[in-house]
C-alpha cells in the first residue's frame, strides 16, 4: 500500500472515528444543543482545523498550508449561507429542535461522501481538460452575480425531485417518531419525516457543492488538500448551526461578502493562464471581504422587518406536523 493511499485512509479512519464519538458518546441522549455547547464545539472543530493546518505545514511546507488554510476558510465562509437554508429547512417541516442535531449528523455524513465525488470529479476533469476551469470559473463568477442581485428567502422544498419520488417509493408517517427514522405500521415500512428533512439535507448541500467545490478548486488541484479542508469546514458545521442560526439574519451584508468571493475566486480561475494570484493575496482576500461584510452588518444593521424572520431562533420548530403526505394510521 503506497504512502498516498495509507494517508488518505488513516484520515478518513481519524474522520469516522470523530463522528463516532460525537454520536455515541456526546450526543447519545438527544438534548437540545445550547449556545454555550455550540460554541465549545465550534472553537473544537476549529482548532482541530488548525492544528491539521500545522501538520500540513511541516510536512509539505508552507505553501501548501496556505492553501489548505485558504480552501478552509473559503469553504467555512460559502457554508454559511447553508445555515440560513438548514433553518429555513428546520422551520418549513417543524422539526423538532430535540433531534435538529441528528438529522444535521447523518445528512452532513452523506454530504461528505457526495463532496469527495464531487472533488475526485473535478479534479479529474481539469487535469484531463484543462479548458474546463474557465467554465468553472464563468460560472462562479455568474453565481456570485445572481446571489448577490437575486436573494430569495423562500426555500420549496416540495419541489425537491429526490423528495417526490422518494414519497412515490415509500410511505411517510403523519407525525414525528420521536427520533426514528423508519417505523412499522401493519407489517409495511413507513418513512418518518425525520428521514424526509434528511433527504433534503443532503440535495440541498449537493446544490451548494457545484458552487463551492469549483471555488477551492480555484486555489489548489491537490485533492488530498481540496477534500480535507472540505471535510474539516464541514465538520464544524453542525456546531456553526446551533451558535449562529437565530441572528444570521442580523449579517444582512455576508451574502453579499460570499457572492463578491465567488467574483473574486472565478476571476482568479480565468486568469490562472496569464497571471496567478499568489495564494496569500487569495486568502488576504477572502479574510478582508469577510471581515468587511460582518462588520458593515454591525456598523449599518438591518431595519427591524428584516432582522426579524417568521421563525428565527431555532428552538422555536419545536411540535407540529409535517407537510408530506400523511399515511394510514
Amino acid at each position: 500500500m503506497s504512502n498516498q493511499l495509507l494517508l488518505w485512509v488513516g484520515f478518513n479512519i481519524f474522520v469516522i472515528g470523530m463522528l463516532a464519538l460525537d454520536l455515541g458518546v456526546f450526543h447519545r441522549k438527544a438534548h437540545e444543543v445550547r449556545i454555550r455547547e455550540a460554541l465549545l464545539w465550534s472553537a473544537f472543530w476549529i482548532i482541530l482545523s488548525l492544528l491539521f493546518n500545522v501538520g500540513v505545514y511541516f510536512w509539505r511546507g508552507s505553501v501548501v498550508a496556505l492553501e489548505f488554510l485558504t480552501g478552509y476558510l473559503l469553504e467555512k465562509s460559502l457554508s454559511v449561507d447553508n445555515i440560513f437554508v438548514f433553518l429555513m429547512i428546520f422551520t418549513y417541516f417543524r422539526v423538532p429542535y430535540l433531534h435538529q442535531h441528528k438529522v444535521l449528523f447523518w445528512g452532513i455524513l452523506g454530504a461528505l461522501i457526495m463532496r469527495a465525488l464531487f472533488i475526485l470529479i473535478g479534479v479529474t476533469l481539469i487535469q484531463k481538460f484543462h479548458w474546463v476551469i474557465y467554465i468553472m470559473g464563468g460560472f462562479l463568477i455568474v453565481t456570485g452575480i445572481k446571489m448577490a442581485t437575486q436573494r430569495d428567502d423562500e426555500i420549496h422544498p416540495e419541489r425537491n425531485p429526490v423528495l417526490r419520488l422518494f414519497r412515490r417509493i415509500m410511505p411517510v408517517t403523519e407525525n414525528y417518531e420521536g427520533g426514528r427514522f423508519f417505523v412499522r405500521r401493519r407489517g409495511a415500512l413507513y418513512a418518518t419525516p425525520l428521514f424526509v428533512v434528511v433527504l433534503v439535507v443532503e440535495t440541498t448541500d449537493v446544490i451548494f457543492a457545484v458552487d463551492s467545490i469549483p471555488a477551492i478548486l480555484a486555489i489548489t488541484l491537490d485533492p488530498f488538500i481540496v477534500y480535507t479542508s472540505n471535510v474539516f469546514a464541514i465538520l464544524g458545521l453542525r456546531a456553526l448551526y446551533f451558535a449562529l442560526a437565530g441572528i444570521m439574519r442580523l449579517f444582512h451584508y455576508l451574502p453579499y461578502g460570499l457572492s463578491l468571493i465567488l467574483v473574486f475566486v472565478g476571476i482568479k480561475m480565468l486568469l490562472v493562464d496569464i497571471y496567478k494570484i499568489p495564494i496569500g493575496i487569495a486568502l488576504g482576500t477572502v479574510a478582508t471581504i469577510l471581515i468587511v461584510s460582518v462588520l458593515a452588518s454591525m456598523i449599518w444593521p438591518p431595519k427591524e422587518e428584516e432582522a426579524s424572520p417568521t421563525s428565527a431562533d431555532p428552538s422555536e420548530t419545536t411540535t407540529g406536523p409535517n407537510p408530506p403526505a400523511p399515511a394510514d394510521r
